[in-house]
């Protein structure tokens, strides 16, 4: 099983910048479940590696890292967008259906 993924980051929403796209993170799966405190009612766990996320460059300096490490690391690769190109002018185009 593995106690590491590496992963792309999708592009946000909310915002027509690619900044953060280029960068690839390696998240540590996490080792127990998550609970609820009685007391409070907050979700948490005491597993501290969950809150760490390791930026690289590329994915293959985060595999190198996952092996001096010694982790077992699964690579996600991202899902490219479809690009499809038009013009401004296809808009009044004579035979357009809508």
């Amino acid at each position: 099983m593995a106690n590491a993924r590496i992963y792309r980051p999708a592009k946000n929403a909310m915002q027509s910048g690619k900044a953060r796209m280029k960068t690839w993170i390696l998240e540590f799966e996490p080792n127990e479940a998550k609970s609820r405190d009685p007391l409070m009612g907050w979700i948490g766990s005491g597993d501290m590696r969950a809150q760490v996320k390791l930026r690289f460059d590329s994915a293959e300096a985060a595999q190198a890292y996952a092996e001096r490490a010694g982790l077992d690391a699964i690579v996600t690769q991202p899902h490219e967008p479809k690009m499809i190109l038009k013009s401004y002018a296809s808009r009044f185009a004579f035979d357009r259906t809508r």
